[in-house]
């Protein structure tokens, strides 16, 4: 309890400090991991280990990412790429209804791909439609977020529900199957949040963030192939990556799955989009790749630095035993399908990672099963998923996700705790509720 109600103290303070005082939240995340990593009984040689290992081990997954990413959508908005995309998105489902375009984009998207990088490579879409249509970059950055947050979770073969449904024993395809009936209320839920509540954060692009945006139509924009080349590319390749990882080996076991695995890592696929993106011409017919690559760098710096500060804090969170603790505290109640629900959701709010929470919840639920009557293989499923919608509940200061949307989207951290935060929050009830449902429809 003195533990919890520690972390309650410092991550209001980290929000304070941020929010009102404009301490930068690298240094708010660095001060916050170092007072939890004594509050929990760390010495000082561990909490300097666990800093440095969490700050490495995020950047070492995503800090190319984002710096690859970075420059695609510097590359997409400087060339008048990135309006091209715009007004190819609007010929198709009309301005009215961008932001269903971004959630059904995300959802989409995140089935093969981490939320995180699918949130950097599509953000520069998301700019171009805000420029276009004067609708707040708030309500599209909620509603890309969250659709991509919906399947993150629910849908194999990411990481967390696929390492769900190994650890309880839970068949993949079931997983899968009911992962996308309880994926798409929680995804319409958080639309609804981005369009009915973020609306009233009115945030344009490139304000505040000294960047130059196009200010107008581009006289000779590149073609729409092109220009979704550079996005599309990478993530066509980090599908077929994740469908050849598939128990089945649908692309076989040989040289075919070793390149497939090769090229569609995120960091080389996104490479690769860069180098397309070097076929787009500035306006007027100059390319400028090298000022492009300068430009997206500079911009990505800060994103890689706050993001690794999350992982840091999130690290050492995770050493002092927080998560285990209070999951095992809560094993002693009877609360059917809410329990996993209940452990995640605490698990992923303490520690700030949805894969971890799901892992650790289901190493906890495992052993369970049986005695809460929950073995069969639809109760397995159901398992799997509630877990996954409490591991959406919520995304804070303490989860990197966060700080890309509320960076990628010139989100001040008070607007994004708002705004993306508690669309989590939503996203997650209504997650739990649809497999309580499912699950009195079913077992």
């Amino acid at each position: 309890m003195a533990l919890l109600l520690a972390l309650g103290v410092v991550v209001a303070l980290t929000i304070v400090a941020t929010a009102r005082f404009k301490i930068h939240p690298f240094l708010t995340l660095l001060l916050a991991s170092i007072v939890m990593g004594f509050v929990g009984g760390l010495s000082a040689a561990d909490i300097l280990g666990k800093l440095t290992e969490g700050f490495g081990s995020t950047l070492q997954s995503i800090g190319i990412v984002i710096a690859f990413g970075t420059v695609i959508g510097t590359s997409l908005e400087r060339s008048g790429a990135a309006q091209a995309m715009a007004d190819a998105v609007l010929r198709i489902v009309g301005e009215r209804r961008s932001p269903l375009a971004m959630s059904i984009t995300g959802y989409i998207v995140s089935v093969p791909v981490f939320c995180d990088s699918g949130f950097v490579i599509l953000s520069a879409l998301n700019r171009a439609l805000s420029r276009k249509t004067g609708l707040s970059l708030a309500v599209l950055a909620v509603a890309l977020g969250t659709g991509l947050y919906a399947t993150h979770v629910f849908v194999p073969p990411t990481p967390g529900p696929l390492a769900g449904a190994a650890t309880l024993g839970a068949d993949i395809g079931l997983v899968i199957a009911l992962g996308l009936v309880v994926s798409l209320p929680a995804a319409a839920a958080g639309l609804l949040w981005a369009v009915l509540y973020a609306r009233r954060f009115h945030i344009m692009p490139g304000e505040g963030s000294g960047e130059e945006y196009l200010a107008g139509g581009s006289p000779n924009p590149p073609g729409a192939a092109v220009s979704f080349a550079p996005i599309v590319a990478p993530i066509i390749l980090i599908a077929l990556r994740s469908i050849a990882d598939f128990p089945t080996a649908p692309f076989g076991t040989g040289p075919v799955k070793a390149i497939l695995g090769f090229i569609g890592h995120p960091a080389i696929a996104l490479l690769i989009g860069v180098l397309l993106a070097f076929l787009l011409p500035a306006p007027g017919g100059e390319v400028r790749q090298m000022d492009w690559v300068m430009a997206g760098l500079r911009s990505a710096g800060s994103i890689i630095l706050i993001t690794g500060a999350g992982g840091a804090f999130g690290n050492v969170l995770r050493s002092t035993g927080i998560g285990d603790v209070v999951g095992r505290s809560l094993t002693s109640g009877q609360f059917g399908l809410f329990l996993p629900f209940v452990i995640s959701a605490v698990v992923k709010t303490a520690q700030g990672s949805s894969t971890v929470a799901i892992i650790t919840t289901s190493a906890l639920m495992a052993p369970l099963l049986p005695a809460m009557g929950l073995s069969s293989a639809v109760a397995r499923t159901l398992v799997v998923l509630a877990i996954g919608a409490g591991s959406m509940v919520v995304s804070h200061v303490n989860d990197s996700y966060f700080w890309v949307v509320a960076q990628f989207s010139d989100m001040e951290t008070s607007t994004a705790l708002r705004a993306h935060s508690l669309a989590t929050l939503v996203q997650g009830i209504v997650g739990a509720l649809t497999v309580a449902l499912l699950g009195w429809i079913l077992l």
